[in-house]
């Protein structure tokens, strides 16, 4: 997504690739953290987060005339790389490699994006089906339309009437489907919109599922959660725990002081179905879904990073693109993150490869 205004924010792999891509409760009902003894590390995040490694390879690069950036969601590919959209309608793949604490990163091919109407999705969420086919969610309308691996629409998922586009519906422009994610298994999807419907509560926002019987069957309408996020801040992307939980990425920009970005770990299991709820409020009746903070990213340690603009810690910039890539030997989750660039000389497209410990 990009951020056209100022949003006011709270002060400021191997899988696949050879990539070898909280500090408490920040929700009332969160559970009790089993956290790690502090190891206080020169790359701790947090107690359960470790950044490994970041790279600015792909920044204002282009292929085939194509410019390399824009990005707004990653996923791991079958074919050994990793898949990745632009809202300016691309899609892509990356070759992105980890050895020895260094990131690299090249685009190997790309694809223009047309939905099954001929126009240009403003691409935001992407996950890779188990069949190779790209689900990938636009927040224009908004939808979630899947293709094939060359970029070719071929379905419209469903999507509920409340969510779409005032007048259509109740969703703000701009503020609509900016995280997808598919639940291992590959019979849950999910999509996380980035702000509040009208008649919610501001920050209070919805999870919409999609369900199917199996691999190949046609997903349907799902339960939708609540889900709070922090005063001024948007969802903007979602990635699976691998137990049902989700991670979830936060994002604000402050013009003069800029990005506040944080992971957080959701539990929709421990929230009510709200897909019949016409408001949402953080204090009830139903019970949203209860979250923890992993990492407030300004508090890694910079890795010798610039910024191009004020950044309260020189490696952030417009983070936006979230997706696990494996395990270390530890168990702990490998994390690949990319910020959208809005194709602006004051900002950097730039991967991050972390490691979260996951909280009982």
């Amino acid at each position: 997504m990009r951020l056209s205004t100022s949003i006011t924010a709270v002060t400021a792999m191997s899988m696949v690739m050879g990539i070898a891509l909280a500090q408490g409760a920040a929700h009332a009902d969160s559970p009790a953290l089993s956290s790690p003894v502090s190891s206080a590390l020169p790359h701790d995040c947090s107690d359960l987060v470790r950044i490994r490694a970041f790279s600015d390879d792909l920044d204002k690069k282009t292929l085939d005339g194509v410019y390399v950036g824009n990005l707004s969601a990653l996923a791991v590919d079958r074919a050994g790389h990793i898949s990745a959209v632009s809202d300016e309608s691309y899609l892509y793949s990356l070759d992105v490699r980890e050895k020895a604490g260094t990131l690299s990163a090249e685009a190997m091919s790309v694809a223009p994006l047309t939905d099954l109407n001929g126009a240009a999705p403003d691409s935001e969420g992407l996950a890779v089906d188990l069949d190779g086919t790209r689900l990938i969610s636009s927040e224009t309308e908004p939808s979630v339309t899947r293709y094939d691996r060359d970029g070719t629409a071929v379905e419209a998922l469903p999507v509920p009437a409340a969510l779409a586009v005032t007048p259509a519906g109740r969703a703000v422009s701009n503020q609509t489907f900016e995280g997808l994610t598919l639940q291992p298994g590959g019979r849950t999807l999910v999509a996380s919109m980035e702000g509040a419907l009208s008649g919610d509560e501001t920050g209070v926002v919805r999870l919409q599922t999609w369900q199917r019987a199996g691999v190949g069957k046609p997903f349907k309408t799902g339960a939708q959660y609540g889900y709070q996020a922090d005063q001024g801040l948007g969802v903007v992307e979602l990635a699976p725990a691998g137990d049902g939980r989700l991670l979830v990425l936060e994002r604000g920009f402050t013009a003069g002081v800029g990005n506040t970005v944080r992971l957080y770990l959701a539990d929709p299991r421990r929230a009510d179905n709200v897909s019949g709820t016409a408001t949402l409020t953080s204090d009830g009746p139903a019970r949203l879904a209860p979250k923890t903070l992993l990492a407030d990213l300004a508090d890694c340690p910079t890795l010798g990073a610039t910024a191009e603009q004020p950044q309260p810690n020189p490696l952030l910039d417009n983070i936006e693109g979230l997706t696990v890539t494996g395990h270390t030997a530890a168990g702990r989750l490998k994390i690949l993150l990319v910020s959208d660039d809005n194709e602006r000389d004051t900002q950097i497209t730039r991967l991050y490869s972390l490691d979260v410990a996951l909280p009982h």
